[in-house]
């Protein structure tokens, strides 16, 4: 007899799809933003807290609203994923924002990512860089 507790199961994590981060239009440029889909395929709901990337001094993650016309953009402490939902990172909405490259984004290059969750576990995923829109 096999006891219950021989075979531990793999943790449920996010999945992330389709990262990009937009070619600044100077390389000059102190920021950028990413973007993409992060997938929870879990029975229960994850929350990311945080991300990080060597290729930045800084990542946070931030959400822009309008409101009466005017564009606001705030930084998200956490971000709930529901199981079976996806948070969409896009232009004009959620998104990453990217401070301080630690060297100039050339388009077609992958950004290492890492996105903690709130139990300490991390995601690894990537962004490419692009000149424009997917």
């Amino acid at each position: 007899m096999v006891a219950a507790s021989a075979v531990k199961p793999v943790a449920c994590v996010p999945q992330w799809r389709d990262g990009w981060v937009r070619l600044p239009p100077s390389p000059a440029m102190p920021m950028a933003a990413g973007f993409g889909r992060l997938h929870n395929p879990c029975a229960h709901t994850l929350t990311v807290v945080s991300a990080r990337s060597p290729a930045f001094a800084e990542v946070s993650l931030h959400e822009t609203t309008l409101r009466a016309g005017v564009s606001r953009m705030r930084e998200v402490d956490a971000l709930p994923l529901a199981p079976g939902n996806d948070a969409l990172l896009q232009p004009g909405g959620l998104h990453l924002m990217l401070m301080q490259p630690t060297q100039p984004l050339r388009e077609g290059v992958r950004l290492p990512v890492t996105f903690v969750l709130d139990d300490g576990r991390q995601v690894q995923a990537e962004l490419q860089v692009r000149a424009g829109k997917p």
